[in-house]
């Protein structure tokens, strides 16, 4: 009679050894390593690398769209990568890191990442808009403003009630300049609760802030 416990040959049955402590045994008994660090590693280089590509976009298109009109020759200093220090101000205020061509750059990609950089796309088109000086620029400024980031599915559609949106839709029958002054508030907000905490706790910004360089290639031209 053979056992239930024995092999075909009567030989006991194979015992799977032990990991050792802290493996983890995969199906058919391969142990699988510790990945972890080495996944973080990865995932670091590619999360900094895909932030200096998109750094790299948007500094190239300020720098583009704002030749024509900069006439002081030392304002590109601004899209060079930041001193540690100076990066460093930017948590101080939200404020300071709008005002820093490289940091705004850098909050912008932050926010195309997380998929609602139309926050500050918005903020930076009713900031345009506010030094618009023509009456009929400022009419098709508004406009296009309401159709692109207001009106209900646009293509970037902001998140704000729906008073304010009839507020604005009525207010850009007879444009002024403190059409979107509401809506720009909120979103400012919005942007200053939210999305700044967790930019500065970002994996980009926590290299910024290091004395040692990402490299010199996340430095703008």
């Amino acid at each position: 009679k053979s056992g239930r416990g024995a092999g075909a040959a009567g030989m006991p049955s194979p015992v799977l050894p032990l990991p050792p402590h802290g493996g983890r045994m995969e199906r058919g008994g391969r142990r699988r390593s510790e990945p972890e660090d080495a996944d973080k590693s990865r995932m670091k280089r590619t999360i900094i690398k895909d932030w200096k590509t998109r750094l790299s976009y948007f500094l190239q298109n300020s720098s583009n769209s704002n030749k024509r009109k900069s006439k002081k020759a030392g304002k590109h200093r601004n899209y060079f990568r930041p001193s540690p220090e100076e990066a460093q101000l930017w948590s101080e205020a939200f404020d300071e890191l709008l005002a820093n061509k490289y940091g705004l750059a850098a909050f912008r990609a932050f926010l195309k990442s997380e998929f609602c950089e139309e926050n500050i796309e918005f903020w930076l088109a009713c900031e345009d808009f506010k030094k618009t000086k023509s009456p009929q620029k400022l009419t098709l400024k508004a406009k296009k403003i309401y159709n692109d980031f207001i009106e209900k599915e646009a293509p970037k559609e902001i998140n704000i009630d729906f008073q304010t949106k009839n507020m604005i839709a009525q207010n850009i029958q007879e444009a002024t300049h403190t059409c979107f002054s509401v809506a720009q508030k909120r979103v400012y907000s919005l942007m200053e609760n939210n999305a700044y905490p967790r930019f500065l706790e970002s994996e980009f910004y926590q290299e910024l802030c290091k004395k040692t360089p990402i490299s010199r290639a996340a430095q703008g031209t």
